[in-house]
């Protein structure tokens, strides 16, 4: 049983991410922990079905507690190829390193196993999605908190991009991959799609990945991913936020792109029409067309005529300050 324990772990990649956790303890970076698999069935009462907490694009992920870390989430990953094993370690020490308050926390893996567990601090409230397309478990998404949240999730993408150790694309930025807290403040989340960029790369060429509906149509087409593939996604999942529309959706059983009717309806200036009726109700109408000019931007068709999430996230930033000053007075 040791022996086989020993091999899963070397076939995972375990010596080649304990040299790499050696040498990142010597520079001062505290490195993520390596886990064993009783210390996980422990934790989550051998993966019973009451820890069973959802499935996602990439895994199966159950509750758990551990008595120095808390509430933990485990993903068991889906199965990962044995060549792109160097790569899944390289990735998984550089998301250990990523420290935002608004990007869910990766606490360690556990390798000794068929694949590659993750484990991630426990996000209570779920996805943003269901927050969004679910009335009962959305009252509270007003445009005030719709705001902070945008902002939020700007900001998270902005230090990914430039802030973090090494740019990383999320490139599956989507309302499903966005967690909710227990005081409803965005947490990112889902990173098994991201990729990592060298300082002085600009674009990757890759097979294409993410969802129906957020897909940046540049990158669909030339399988050359940027930066500007993440504020793409973040440009429907604002639109989705505003008229509380699926990334694809249907009408009287026509389906329709969300991004491209949204900036049809700016074009035609009926964009009132589009947005949710509660927020067309409650929000100051100035506020309501700054950020759907926002959403504009980062759809057009050509990466390199959308703006930087860096910038993005100062005028969010601006906007929710005002905002937060305008309640006080």
């Amino acid at each position: 049983m040791l022996k086989e324990k020993e091999k899963l772990f070397t076939k995972n990649g375990g010596l080649l991410l304990e040299g790499q956790l050696s040498s990142m303890s010597q520079g001062g970076i505290e490195p993520i922990k390596i886990f064993t698999e009783e210390e996980i069935k422990i934790a989550t009462n051998n993966f019973s079905d009451n820890n069973f907490a959802g499935r996602g694009g990439s895994g199966i992920v159950y509750k758990g507690r551990l008595e120095d870390k808390g509430l933990i989430a485990v993903k068991k990953a889906t199965i990962i190829d044995e060549v792109q094993i160097e790569q899944f370690i390289n990735e998984l020490v550089i998301l250990s390193q990523v420290n935002h308050r608004n990007v869910v926390k990766l606490l360690g893996c556990c390798l000794e196993v068929e694949v590659p567990l993750l484990i991630y601090e426990f996000i209570s409230n779920g996805a943003l999605f269901n927050h969004i397309h679910n009335s009962a478990h959305g009252s509270w998404l007003d445009w005030e908190n719709c705001l902070r949240i945008i902002s939020e999730i700007a900001n998270a993408l902005a230090y990914l991009h430039g802030s973090a150790n090494f740019p990383i694309i999320h490139r599956d930025i989507k309302s499903a991959n966005v967690l909710l807290d227990h005081n409803y403040t965005a947490k990112v989340s889902d990173f098994g799609a991201s990729r990592l960029i060298a300082l002085d790369q600009t674009k990757l060429g890759t097979a294409v990945r993410g969802t129906l509906g957020y897909l940046d149509p540049e990158y669909m087409f030339s399988s050359q991913l940027t930066e500007k593939s993440d504020v793409y996604c973040f440009g429907v999942l604002v639109a989705e936020m505003m008229t509380k529309k699926k990334a694809v959706f249907s009408v009287k059983g026509k389906f329709w792109n969300l991004a491209t009717r949204f900036v049809e309806s700016m074009k035609t200036l009926q964009i009132v029409s589009i947005v949710d009726v509660q927020l067309v109700q409650t929000a100051p109408r100035d506020e309501v067309m700054y950020v759907a000019e926002i959403v504009c931007q980062c759809l057009n068709e050509r990466g390199e005529d959308r703006p930087a999430m860096k910038d993005i996230a100062v005028q969010l930033d601006r906007l929710v300050n005002r905002v937060l000053i305008k309640m006080f007075i």
